[in-house]
């Protein structure tokens, strides 16, 4: 019999849609030609690039599609964001800028890059739910607060946080805001003509594009300063020739993300709600990462006690369940999730974590397969586990919860 095979690392990238895929493949063969040209092969693929930033400004709800500048993803997003406005900010004698504790490295490794060229960078703290509240970027900004960045949802543990209230404080107080929402298109409505954002980060390989694209909105008047030099592409602000194919496959993915916010919403949550509901109950010394209520639609982050996530994601692995922790083993660390520590796990069960992230593509059958071959894991690793062993040791575990 074939080994099933479930999909369960959603939120580290998608499957490439067939809309998004047919949409691309011209512009790979027969429109190839570059958009900066004034001949019809390079008119037609500018054409393209045009189409398509009208659609994502579209689908967030922008003014107008001249706010939206292409990138290769959503790193680059974050930092041309961050650093321009930190740029602008210090000719004005602003050289401070709040964030979380929580945010994805894109933006926290941007901003210890910013504090060893003289800013200083306040770190809101997450609460054990994985939110910061508007009410403590009310209270962290001042007089020389240059930029406020928050993300919309957040990686790794799924909070949703309150950007619409955030937003609205740094309004009052004058203050660029931006949020990088990478995990939340296609989860989260977007209205970005009546919210109080000055700029927002998304990737398209979130929502079914293919990976390299991505793109930062830029609220009309917003100041914005280059990141590569080079060209007079997107407005002279990001130079080199566009991806033409990856652009044109991210207007279609994004329109298609936004279609049905609502309903993929309701039947992820209602397979999310299952998956952590059997886990919870059916594997003893488990616990939730994270809230319950403010939490996006597919994401299940779990901690085991006495278990390696990189054991536990091989492991999965073996059983055709394609699935992350909070541990990075596959970036090479090997220190525990900053997430999870943040909202107050020690360091075993930081690194005892697993991420399920749900999408498009997964089903009821998956939900049933991972619950019967997860707790039957988890025993057998715990069973070869020192650690494990270990507590049961120190705290009178009897075997049968092994």
């Amino acid at each position: 019999m074939e080994k099933p095979f479930v999909y369960a690392d959603n939120a580290a990238t998608t499957n490439v849609s067939d809309n998004a895929l047919n949409t691309m493949l011209p512009y790979l063969k027969e429109q190839y030609g570059n958009p900066s040209s004034i001949y019809t092969l390079g008119m037609d693929a500018a054409k393209a690039v045009l189409n398509a930033r009208r659609q994502v400004a579209e689908a967030l709800g922008a003014a107008r599609p001249s706010e939206i500048f292409f990138t290769s993803g959503g790193s680059e997003a974050d930092n041309l964001a961050i650093k321009s406005a930190a740029e602008f900010g210090a000719k004005n004698g602003k050289r401070h800028i709040i964030t979380t504790n929580i945010e994805h490295h894109a933006i926290l490794h941007t901003c210890e890059y910013l504090e060893n060229h003289g800013f200083e960078v306040t770190y809101l703290p997450a609460d054990e739910d994985g939110i910061v509240s508007a009410e403590q970027v009310e209270n962290a900004i001042r007089e020389d607060t240059a930029i406020v960045s928050v993300m919309a949802i957040n990686n790794e543990i799924g909070s949703i946080l309150p950007i619409e209230e955030i937003g609205a404080v740094c309004r009052k107080k004058g203050v660029l805001f931006h949020t990088d929402a990478v995990q939340a298109i296609g989860h989260q409505h977007f209205d970005l003509k009546n919210m109080n954002i000055d700029m927002l980060s998304l990737s398209g390989h979130k929502f079914h594009s293919p990976k390299g694209v991505g793109a930062l909105y830029v609220r009309t008047g917003t100041p914005l300063e280059s990141l590569i030099h080079g060209g007079a592409q997107e407005r002279g602000k990001r130079a080199g020739t566009e991806n033409v194919a990856g652009i044109a496959a991210m207007g279609v993915a994004i329109s298609d993300a936004v279609e049905c916010i609502d309903e993929r919403n309701i039947r992820l949550a209602k397979m999310r709600d299952r998956l952590i509901d059997g886990i919870l109950s059916g594997i003893p010394y488990s616990r939730l990462n994270g809230g319950r209520e403010r939490r996006s639609a597919g994401n299940v982050n779990i901690s085991f006690r006495g278990i390696e996530g990189e054991s536990l994601i091989l492991a999965l692995d073996i059983k055709g369940i394609a699935a992350s922790s909070g541990s990075a083993c596959t970036s090479g660390s090997i220190d525990p999730s900053h997430v999870l520590t943040a909202i107050g796990l020690n360091e075993e069960l930081a690194k005892g974590s697993l991420r399920l992230t749900l999408g498009d593509g997964n089903t009821d059958e998956d939900i049933d397969y991972i619950l019967e071959v997860l707790p039957e894991t988890i025993k057998r690793l715990r069973s070869m586990s020192p650690m494990w062993q270990r507590i049961c040791r120190e705290e009178g575990i009897p075997d049968y919860t092994v």
